[in-house]
């Protein structure tokens, strides 16, 4: 029997913005449908509350509109659910019409080198999450007394870490960065910091804004050899072809910095191109780093690809941050792409294997998860909306499959198992409570990073 898309009962798993965006779409289309935003945290938001960089206030004014999404009949936040653990993908599937699963990309890719796994080589999203307060790295700790320390990667991530590691505390302190890095960035003696790209300029990742800010920093130079920016044939043809005129803007602003002199300045950002880590140094912890120089030349689809040539030197980091990208992990019950990191999907529905046609009845995958670490927060928008088409239309073909009536509801099993859920109400106190906090401080907020008082400021509250 088929159901109408106002009657159904959906999940989503994840409240970052793929999360949000996804409950908007079903929103305009059924106007009060019943949706349940499902979080391990009681703090929703995703990477736009643990990755945006605490100086980028205004990419996070986006949560106003995931305010308003949260407002609306039919709505419920259940905060402090952890998927796969207090409740299986098959208990929810049981619960809902559809389940879409928005948990993102939430680790990174490795280096494959040796001395990857010796003290002071560290993901760059463990520091992300640390200066952002994500509860899960809170206590984490980065020997900031080094004063080399190597970022591998050039996206904006790698930026990010790149300029909170330079910027002058001072100019930290007014920002929601969690207190303990603000305490430990402000007796940091990191003096040179060095991003390592293993093309050049024109595949640089970063945006043009991102790049910029490293040079307006005060107190910092920024080292760009001029040879780097000399570019190669393979490098000529892919910027006249490319369309996007990011590359070409960082390009100038590159340019701009080679022939800046340097002012000897306490702190340094030298970009090193076309160059790979080839292997970690160190007894115990890291102590340096051998990069390899790379030749660049055509893929043969209008790109072009590192090779490595016998030309190597050593760099004396003693602090190592890898920005080469996310991947996905499985969740028990679903299907996985290990190769890809993704769930494996058409359109966003669920299929069985990488390659199948064969559909997983009602469930669902948006943002990062579906599609890979891609875009920016504006790109889920499209993604969601596009998985929300894709569900909608299985609603009117009658693939939607039927609910039991004999179950528990979701709330009463997760009562049972003594889960304690929070509401949209409990993270407005929370919410209250960090700007509170801040006020007395002068900053915007200062961030709680202990679920554990989380859950006694919402319990005092009630």
């Amino acid at each position: 029997m088929s159901i109408s898309p106002s009657s159904m009962r959906v999940a989503i798993v994840g409240s970052g913005p793929a999360g949000f965006y996804a409950a908007e779409s079903l929103q305009k289309a059924a106007p009060g449908i019943a949706i349940d935003l499902i979080d391990r945290l009681p703090t929703p938001f995703g990477l736009v509350r643990g990755g945006v960089a605490p100086d980028h206030p205004k990419i996070k004014s986006v949560t106003r509109v995931f305010d308003r999404i949260a407002t609306q009949p039919g709505f419920r936040y259940l905060g402090h659910v952890r998927v796969g653990e207090d409740v299986t993908v098959d208990e929810l599937r049981a619960r809902y019409h559809a389940l879409i699963l928005c948990y993102g990309a939430e680790t990174d890719r490795m280096l494959g080198i040796p001395g990857e796994s010796l003290a002071g080589s560290h993901a760059a999203t463990e520091f992300v999450a640390w200066y952002n307060g994500h509860p899960d790295y809170a206590g984490a700790t980065f020997d900031l007394t080094q004063r080399d320390v190597a970022v591998v990667g050039i996206g904006n991530v790698a930026m990010d870490v790149a300029r909170i590691l330079a910027k002058p505390p001072q100019a930290l302190a007014a920002t929601d960065l969690a207190d303990h890095a603000l305490q430990a960035l402000a007796s940091s003696q990191v003096a040179t910091i060095h991003l390592i790209a293993r093309r050049g300029p024109v595949q640089a990742a970063c945006t043009t804004p991102e790049l910029r800010e490293l040079g307006e920093l005060q107190g910092v130079d920024v080292v760009v050899d001029p040879r780097d920016l000399e570019l190669d044939a393979a490098s000529e043809a892919e910027l006249a072809a490319m369309e996007d005129r990011n590359p070409a803007k960082n390009l100038d602003v590159l340019r701009e910095w080679a022939a800046r002199p340097l002012t000897g300045a306490a702190r340094r950002v030298v970009l090193h191109f076309n160059a790979s880590p080839v292997a970690l140094h160190g007894s115990t912890r890291v102590e340096g780093m051998t990069i390899v120089r790379n030749r660049l030349e055509s893929d043969g689809r209008g790109g072009v690809r590192a090779v490595a040539t016998d030309d190597t030197r050593e760099l004396p980091v003693g602090l190592v941050f890898r920005s080469v990208g996310y991947r996905g992990k499985a969740l028990p019950g679903v299907p996985f792409d290990d190769r890809a990191g993704v769930v494996p999907n058409v359109k966003g529905h669920v299929v069985a294997a990488a390659g199948s046609q064969a559909v997983v009845p009602g469930l669902y995958v948006a943002g990062w998860i579906k599609r890979g670490p891609q875009g920016i927060i504006g790109t889920n928008k499209l993604c969601a909306t596009d998985t929300v088409t894709q569900l909608l239309a299985d609603v009117a073909a009658g693939d939607i499959p039927a609910l039991r009536d004999d179950l528990p509801s979701i709330d009463a099993l997760l009562a049972e198992r003594g889960v304690r859920v929070t509401s949209w109400s409990d993270w407005q106190t929370l919410d209250k409570a960090e700007q509170a906090r801040g006020a007395a401080a002068g900053r915007p907020r200062v961030k709680l990073t202990n679920v554990a008082e989380m859950l006694e400021i919402v319990a005092a509250s009630r």
